[in-house]
Parts: C-alpha cells; structure tokens; sequence
C-alpha cells in the first residue's frame, strides 16, 4: 500500500496518523488508500480521503449468455452477437 498521508493544521505524532489510518481502515475493511488527508482545526480533526479503484469484469447478456468478453465463443455463436440488431435509447430530456 502506498498512500500519501498529508497533515494540515498542526502536527500528530506517528503513534496518532497511526490511529487515525486505522480508524478509516476499520470503516472500510479490505479497500486501500490513495491519500489521507488530515486536517486540524484546534480540537477538530477533519479526515478526508480518497480510495483507489475497484477493478472489476463487465458482464453482459449475450445470446443468452452471460458473459464478459467473447473471446471463447465458437465462429457461429461470434456471427450470431455480430447479427444482433443493436437498439438505441433517445431521451427527449438530454436534448
């Protein structure tokens, strides 16, 4: 984990970042870190951060199938997702 951890304000020892950092792992258990900002305002600690993102695999319906890629479809299967017909959505709204 490589998180930049900046504080404002004032100083904390090590012992109290510590602390702070995990506090914020406890409120969100196996995520990690970009940065932590720790801002002091006499009696008042603000924390603010920000987490790294999520990776994960879009699935669609395809066919019939879920799926995430098509790389492992057949030649047939491959030419029955290219034959779809293709809907689009017009919003009056966006316009």
């Amino acid at each position: 984990m490589n998180t930049r951890i900046t504080v404002t304000g004032g100083s904390l020892s090590e012992k109290e970042i510590g602390l702070y950092v995990d506090h914020l792992k406890k409120s969100h258990p196996g995520r990690n870190f970009e940065s932590i900002d720790i801002k002091l305002d006499g009696e008042y600690v603000d924390l603010s951060y920000k987490l790294e993102p999520v990776h994960f695999e879009r699935i669609r319906r395809i066919t019939g199938y879920l799926v995430g890629t098509v790389d492992r479809f057949n030649d047939a299967k491959r030419a029955e997702v290219e034959d779809r017909v293709k809907h689009s959505v017009s919003c009056s709204l966006c316009e």
